[in-house]
């Protein structure tokens, strides 16, 4: 028996020490394995508009980005601003609201490639007694048995007459001395105001996209007074509907927003508050989302948010339309929400130079305005144009 143990010993520490090393190799071969997966995910860094952020900030969307080697970094940005910086190229991507701003930031980059992952058309959120009010002036219509549209044709003229809620007939729920018009965010900063400006200036202009120094002269006047008679302005467009969620038909019956705002809002929430309408301008103007790539990581980011079929659907839970409408539409129907499938009468933004252009001139006339003397400032419409 004493002969047999020294043998038994001695393979027990053999078979212990060789455990060890196998245990050991396999923890070296792990760590080298997630050295390996770490080395080969990159930090990718860009600008990116506010409206984008909850999805981009999504644990899922980052989880796919990672599968996919990216490490995604944002840093919230207005278009406008964006698209007017200088250190552009120290970031991955630029990735603002409205194809006029990612033109530009194309431009300074020396970028001509770019991506769209999803649009959203503007729309006005706003309450079921003023819209009653509206249908009956005709001002809104439904055009189908859940949509309804405001005709911009026949509401533009009453905004510019300074016509009051008091004056409207058939006027019992809001008889009040408040002016008539659409809210919206600081012409100045954000998109979606410029997008109305842009919007405004379409219908000022006989239905035709505003090209020229003349026809800027000829629809600013009426443009710039739908921004300059509003007062204060949010610089973000989360504040006016913020304001409309909170306040109500009081503060906000008319409220320009982002109709993805709205949907993502009915999703997370299981529906809508009582009394809430969203109401589609006629016409509207999509903004598109554009992904300017800076460099090679952001263009494999442009490339998997526009092609991915996952990070495409995860954009309609935040009420975002992509290439893929049928699936969208879906998820939309089957948690209640009933969305038009397209929108027929959509106008074009001006060229980036000419909305510019026309945001300067309207910042003009907002500084005039708190000035003493205003008749110093002179026209903003005869403003020199600023070099780009």
């Amino acid at each position: 028996m004493r002969k047999l143990i020294g043998p038994l010993l001695l393979l027990a520490l053999i078979v212990g020490v060789g455990y060890a090393i196998l245990r050991s190799g396999k923890a070296v071969t792990a760590r080298k394995n997630a050295e390996r997966e770490a080395a080969a995910i990159t930090p990718v860094r860009g600008l990116v508009g506010s409206e984008k952020v909850a999805y981009l900030s999504d644990p899922r969307v980052l989880e796919i980005l990672r599968k996919h080697g990216i490490d995604l970094k944002i840093e919230k940005s207005g278009s406008r601003e964006m698209a007017a910086r200088t250190d552009l190229k120290k970031y991955d991507f630029a990735f603002p609201a409205g194809a006029p701003a990612a033109i530009k930031i194309g431009r300074v980059t020396g970028t001509s490639k770019s991506y769209q992952p999803f649009f959203t058309p503007m729309a006005i959120a706003s309450w079921q007694a003023i819209v009653d009010i509206l249908v009956a002036n005709d001002l809104v219509r439904r055009s189908d048995s859940t949509t309804y549209v405001l005709d911009l044709h026949k509401l533009l003229p009453i905004m510019e007459a300074g016509k009051r809620w008091r004056d409207l007939p058939h006027n019992t729920a809001y008889p009040i001395g408040r002016a008539i018009l659409i809210g919206t965010t600081d012409v100045r900063t954000s998109n979606s105001a410029a997008m109305f400006l842009a919007l405004s200036s379409y219908v000022l202009n006989g239905d035709n996209v505003v090209q020229s120094d003349v026809e800027v002269a000829k629809v600013l006047p009426a443009a710039s007074q739908l921004f300059l008679r509003q007062g204060f302005q949010e610089a973000s467009s989360a504040g006016p509907f913020e304001d409309y969620l909170t306040m109500g038909m009081g503060k906000a019956p008319l409220v320009l927003i982002y109709e993805a705002q709205y949907i993502e809002y009915l999703l997370k929430h299981g529906g809508a508050r009582p009394g809430m309408v969203l109401l589609y301008p006629q016409p509207t103007v999509y903004t598109k989302h554009v992904l300017v790539p800076i460099t090679p990581a952001g263009d494999r980011l442009g490339a998997l948010l526009e092609q991915d079929p996952e990070l495409q659907h995860l954009a309609a839970e935040f009420g975002l339309r992509t290439g893929d409408p049928s699936y969208e539409l879906k998820y939309w129907t089957s948690r209640g929400l009933n969305v038009p499938a397209q929108l027929l009468d959509v106008a074009d933004p001006p060229s980036y130079d000419v909305l510019e252009r026309m945001i300067t001139s309207v910042e003009h006339e907002m500084a005039c305005a708190s000035t003493a003397d205003p008749q110093a400032c002179g026209s903003a419409a005869s403003l020199p144009r600023r070099p780009q």
